[in-house]
């Protein structure tokens, strides 16, 4: 075992008495040693109920003959975190996350690794921390929030920020705002939509490095303890047998979970993430990878925010094994961490509801509900949402509104200096440039609270998987790395088709090289862990991860 490195031989005897005064017994010594990572805090809700998860699994390590060892994981509540400067720190946080699970499991030579997280940059953190490590991890993801519930409608998080849209139009009082504000929210998990936390969920279980099941069951439900109860159990067989990560994140494996995503209409941030994962299992995955597995296949879940269906009602209609029945003709049969192929997952989990998860032969659109678009405004890549903007705004032309950061446009839309037809740009809101690429959920919130139909949205920064309608992120190379949405001004023309994939600034190729030798870039100052990470991040169309050296 990994653990003899720390508990065998009379050289480590000071080791072993380190590990005496944890109350380790002479019979623990000789088994499994397992690493609990938990991002349990009080600061996020879908973080706050993980201690009791995190009991479960300690449960089942035991049970099943493994000594377990718990440490904890940060975690950003994105939501909070939204809006302000805070929100340059949370991307940067799923690489910090990443160091300290790899750190944590090195230093004490864990045989095998139990994750414990749920929102946007945790469960990608620590799925780049497994691929790395490349020791059995299975990972038990905490579950979605209830919906909340006002005057017999729904409500999730994103009705609170477009309300604030609504209330600033004047179709909304102070006092229904905050009515809203108080019942959107009703408890512990996962904003309720499939925004990226929830995404991220019905990834790793694509992926098959959580159970079946793991990622719709919703936070409060008792089958949640169960699952994590059958996680602890699961990760002493998978050391055992020396099941590995990258066993599972194989190149068949991530086509899986595209196809996953694209048939359930996740979040843009998944094209980040699942590739900045694919890296550290070196597997090669592209925006092409996107792009190719969208056009084939079709959107067969109208989730929140685009459509009416929330994560608890996919999970009564069965799961993501469930979507994975729909896909079945289309998947690899490749082994999950269950033990099972995804396969016999996929013929075990039939679909209970069709209305939440469409048949093939009538999806909500044939293809994917993501699209890469390339064009002059975006050479490498931009990515959007698609299955969430509306059909008659899939072609579109409008003059530029040229904003240097994201405060500046949410300060626009709110005085409605902002006219139908135009398209807002914000830039320098990249990996380098903001840094640390923040979502801008509150400006798109705002367009779609206010009554917008018409105004399209361009940014190198990203979004939240709450966001719906024409918003296009991700635009690489960003401003502060030189690409052309920096030489955008005010009044130019850009040109959107999503039938084509493409997104084009109407300029001469003259005009263009003018202004470049004219551009000055606009920097920000920064310190600390912003400044590190300004100076080694990558482009978001590689994922936007830390570069090595």
């Amino acid at each position: 075992m990994r653990s003899d490195e720390i508990k065998k031989g009379n050289q480590r005897a000071p080791n072993r008495s380190l590990l005496r005064s944890l109350g380790v017994t002479d019979r623990e010594m000789d088994l499994p040693f397992i690493g609990i990572a938990n991002a349990w805090s009080d600061i996020v809700p879908g973080h706050v109920h993980l201690r009791t998860l995190a009991q479960k699994v300690r449960e089942g390590i035991t049970a099943a003959g493994g000594v377990p060892f718990e440490f904890g994981v940060i975690g950003i509540c994105d939501g909070i975190a939204m809006g302000h400067e805070g929100m340059r720190n949370a991307l940067p946080s799923r690489e910090n996350i990443a160091d300290s699970i790899e750190l944590m499991a090195q230093a004490h030579c864990f045989d095998g690794l139990v994750c414990v997280g749920t929102c946007d940059k945790i469960i990608p953190g620590m799925l780049m921390a497994a691929a790395r490590l490349n020791i059995p991890t299975i990972v038990i993801t905490g579950g979605p929030m209830l919906s909340g519930h006002l005057a017999g409608k729904e409500l999730s998080l994103i009705d609170v920020f477009e309300g604030v849209g609504r209330q600033a139009a004047g179709k909304m009082t102070e006092s229904e705002l905050c009515e809203l504000e108080c019942a959107a929210m009703p408890g512990c998990g996962s904003c309720q939509g499939l925004y990226t936390a929830n995404t991220m969920a019905c990834m790793t279980e694509a992926l098959g490095m959580s159970l079946p099941g793991c990622a719709a069951t919703p936070a409060v439900d008792a089958a949640k303890l169960r699952l994590a109860r059958e996680t602890g159990e699961r990760i002493v067989p998978l050391v055992k047998e020396q099941v590995l990560p990258r066993q599972i994140l194989t190149e068949q494996g991530f086509s899986n979970a595209i196809k996953v995503d694209m048939a359930l209409g996740g979040s843009t941030n998944t094209v980040l993430h699942l590739m900045a994962i694919a890296q550290e299992a070196d597997v090669p995955v592209t925006l092409d990878t996107f792009r190719d597995i969208a056009r084939i296949t079709p959107h067969l879940c109208h989730m929140q925010p685009a459509g009416p269906y929330s994560m608890e009602a996919l999970y009564y209609a069965g799961g993501v094994s469930a979507v994975m029945n729909r896909l079945a003709g289309s998947l690899d049969d490749v082994m999950t961490v269950s033990g099972k192929t995804v396969q016999v997952i996929a013929r075990d989990h039939p679909v209970k509801n069709k209305q939440v998860i469409a048949p093939l032969t009538a999806p909500v659109h044939a293809a994917g509900g993501l699209k890469i678009l390339r064009g002059s405004l975006a050479p490498d890549g931009a990515v959007i949402k698609c299955g969430a903007v509306d059909e008659a705004m899939w072609k579109h032309q409008g003059p530029a509104r040229v904003f240097n950061g994201e405060k500046d446009a949410m300060d626009a839309i709110i005085e409605r200096k902002i006219k139908e037809g135009d398209v807002i740009v914000i830039r320098y809101e990249g990996p380098k440039g903001a840094p640390g690429m923040p979502e801008m959920l509150s400006p798109t919130s705002a367009l779609m609270g206010q009554g917008y139909t018409r105004v399209a949205l361009v940014t190198d920064g990203r979004f939240s998987g709450g966001t719906r309608g024409p918003c296009i992120g991700h635009v690489a190379p960003e401003a502060a790395a030189g690409g052309p949405i920096g030489l955008v001004n005010e009044g130019d023309t850009i040109r959107i088709d999503l039938f084509a994939d493409t997104i084009d600034l109407l300029l001469s190729p003259e005009i263009l090289q003018k202004r470049r030798k004219e551009m000055v870039p606009h920097k920000k100052s920064v310190t600390g862990v912003l400044a590190r990470y300004a100076a080694l991040v990558g482009q978001a169309n590689k994922g936007a991860v830390l570069r090595n050296g």
